[in-house]
């Protein structure tokens, strides 16, 4: 079956970085989309960036210019790495594969494989 691991998450103050992983098995990784979204308190869990098999990215306007999502095919793993982050960024981030090879990658509904999350907090 499809496991999805995520690390990196951790507690950093406002302007700093981190860098998430997620690490993927049980399919052909390169086959399929990846993202991650969000969580925060009290609020829906919301899309954060996206990338196609092919290396095409999508992201949330919030984080464009401040977050990159890269994948290693080789490894099987997905990267987000946050910069200039924010106390808004604080949340559960999930990493996450798209039920099909194909389709859109920047909606939650395309997305069928979840991990257990990592938390990041973001202090002012």
């Amino acid at each position: 079956q499809v496991q999805l691991v995520e690390s990196g998450g951790g507690l950093v103050q406002a302007g700093g970085s981190l860098r998430l992983s997620c690490a993927a098995s049980g399919r052909t990784f390169s086959n399929y989309a990846m993202g991650w979204f969000r969580q925060a308190p009290g609020k829906e869990r919301e899309f954060v960036a996206g990338i196609s098999q092919s290396g095409r990215t999508y992201y949330q306007d919030s984080v464009k210019d401040r977050f990159t999502i890269s994948r290693d095919n080789a490894k099987n793993t997905v990267l987000l790495q946050m910069n200039s982050l924010k106390t808004e960024d604080t949340a559960l981030y999930y990493c996450a594969t798209t039920r099909y090879s194909s389709g859109s990658f920047n909606i939650q509904t395309a997305y069928a494989y979840w991990g257990q999350g990592t938390q990041v907090t973001v202090s002012s």
